[in-house]
């Protein structure tokens, strides 16, 4: 199957889960992931009406998406794990680091960040059941950090992600979303404007329909846009 005819089946599923949870479509971006995928992969996704693209390696990203940005209206996220001496490329390459997991982090992409034309958008990840993932092991940290990208000129925050545990248990599932809406709205009441925390990027292709019905806005969706069977 092609890209458009895979992101033609997710878009009946997301809008089955809208339904199903009472919201509008529109208020959630599918993201493409796109990591270790070609260019031609990522040029058929465009035409098939994907706008926001999610890379996890820096130099991968540049060399895909260097020059594809500038002739294309898109948004570029960094969702894997970010290295500080990868910080003062990912700075002016991608719209939004996802993966923001700890403060040293903050301190690197606002140095390199200064001679952007707009703020560099972040996301706050919070551990919240991944064992093998990252993120902030604690709220604590979480709002530790949240004060750190306010003080900051260069990055603005947008507001949370989450990895959600890899199991046929959707309560567990559920939990971990959960665990992420109620980190948001202590965020919001802490740090405002609301605004700043309307992200919440959780789900991916095996539990974005939880995620939707969760309260997600932003859904990682990368092998079952990508399968070609």
């Amino acid at each position: 199957m092609s890209i458009a005819e895979n992101l033609e089946q997710i878009e009946e599923r997301i809008q089955k889960a809208c339904s199903a949870a009472g919201r509008k479509r529109d208020e959630i971006t599918l993201m493409g992931v796109t990591k270790f995928l070609s260019a031609d992969k990522v040029e058929e996704a465009y035409t098939a009406g994907i706008r926001c693209f999610g890379e996890s390696r820096v130099k991968e990203a540049a060399e895909k998406f260097g020059l594809f940005k500038v002739s294309h209206p898109i948004q570029l996220h960094m969702i894997g794990g970010l290295q500080r001496n990868k910080a003062k490329t990912a700075a002016p390459l991608f719209d939004c680091i996802q993966s923001i997991d700890r403060e040293e982090i903050i301190a690197e992409l606002e140095k390199h960040s200064a001679e952007r034309e707009k703020p560099l958008e972040v996301l706050l990840e919070l551990h919240t059941g991944e064992e093998t993932k990252s993120g902030f092991a604690e709220l604590d940290a979480v709002f530790k950090a949240a004060q750190t990208v306010a003080d900051s000129k260069f990055l603005k925050v947008r507001g949370l992600m989450t990895m959600a545990p890899f199991t046929q248990d959707t309560q567990l599932i559920r939990a971990s979303f959960r665990q992420l809406v109620k980190a948001q709205k202590e965020l919001e009441s802490r740090f405002p404007p609301k605004e700043n925390w309307e992200c919440l990027s959780m789900g991916m292709s095996n539990d974005f329909e939880i995620a939707v019905e969760e309260g997600s806005t932003m859904i990682r969706i990368g092998s079952l846009l990508f399968k070609e069977q």
